[in-house]
């Protein structure tokens, strides 16, 4: 069962393996379910598609989610978990591109590249002279809101520009040296730059509060490369708008693709449109992943990178 498709050339792969039934393309999606949800044991999905115990009803042989994205906070994993269905998904296989994205944010933010991009562009240069001063990078605190494999490698990022490194998360790290905080604000409070890497859904929403925010402090910067709803997006627009932080790189919204006007119309924030994965080459091996995982639960192999 495909609720959501590869990338084009992955689709010819899977089609000429396996028996493909196109929820993301019927009509009639309910006709579909009755038809062949009884006889998929596989279904290839992602997080931008909802899968609850009502879709799961018309699956009663399903064994495999094989979601295709990093994130999954559409997808009732307890439900999945309960009716002894597998979930598989791609995070190992964005690492580096989504960590390269914050890197990207976070120096863009502070060092308001978009301003100064427009400042050279429109003449201003030369009518009113130098951009004014920014803020530097080297030598500051990096706190890391989820210590993941994409927070270990923005870490590392940010080791290696000279930047002291703390963390955040459910429990410190074994094996880990960073500096551990027990709460976001706590880490906020300590950081130059707060840099979020958690996963989304219920248990993170709003954890990047009002609090955390005025802890961050007027001349911090905030990155968010997880999901939206792990800011809260109105206390976000009033601290950046009343300089109770200094600016935010942001790649995630509440709202996608139609983000508060009140946030785009901010000078000091940075924005990015959800696509800090999108390259080429990190697609392309998040649809091989899928495929990996797919083949290894046909031919009764351990999965590759299962989620539950």
């Amino acid at each position: 069962m495909i609720a959501y498709p590869l990338r084009p050339r992955f689709m010819e792969v899977l089609k000429a393996r396996y028996t493909l039934h196109r929820l993301d393309l019927a009509t009639d999606k309910g006709a579909l379910l009755e038809m062949a949800g009884p006889v998929c044991t596989a279904m290839v999905v992602n997080g931008h598609v909802a899968v609850d115990a009502a879709m799961l009803d018309g699956l009663p042989a399903l064994k495999l989610a094989a979601c295709s994205s990093a994130g999954f906070d559409m997808i009732d994993l307890e439900e999945m978990s309960r009716r002894g269905i597998t979930l598989t998904n791609t995070s190992v296989a964005l690492v580096n591109d989504v960590a390269d994205m914050a890197v990207l944010l976070m120096l863009a933010a502070r060092r308001r590249l978009v301003e100064c991009d427009a400042h050279v562009r429109s003449g201003d240069w030369t009518r009113k002279g130098m951009f004014p001063l920014t803020m530097s990078t080297a030598g500051k605190r990096a706190g890391i809101l989820g210590l993941g494999n994409i927070g270990l490698a923005i870490a590392r990022r940010c080791e290696a520009m000279g930047l002291k490194i703390g963390y955040s998360g459910r429990n410190p790290k074994p094996g880990v040296n960073y500096d551990y905080f027990g709460d976001p604000a706590a880490l906020a409070s300590w950081a130059d730059i707060l840099l979020v890497a958690t996963p989304g859904g219920a248990g993170t929403t709003g954890l990047i509060s009002a609090t955390v925010l005025d802890a961050l402090g007027p001349q911090g910067t905030l990155v968010n490369v997880s999901r939206g709803s792990v800011v809260d997006e109105a206390a976000l627009i009033a601290a950046l708008r009343d300089g109770r932080i200094a600016n935010a790189g942001l790649d995630v919204y509440l709202n996608e693709p139609d983000p508060d006007p009140e946030l785009t119309a901010l000078p000091n924030v940075t924005l990015f449109p959800h696509h800090a994965s999108g390259t080429e080459e990190t697609r392309d091996r998040m649809s091989q992943l899928t495929i990996d995982n797919l083949d290894a639960f046909f031919a009764g192999k351990p999965l590759l990178t299962p989620v539950n």
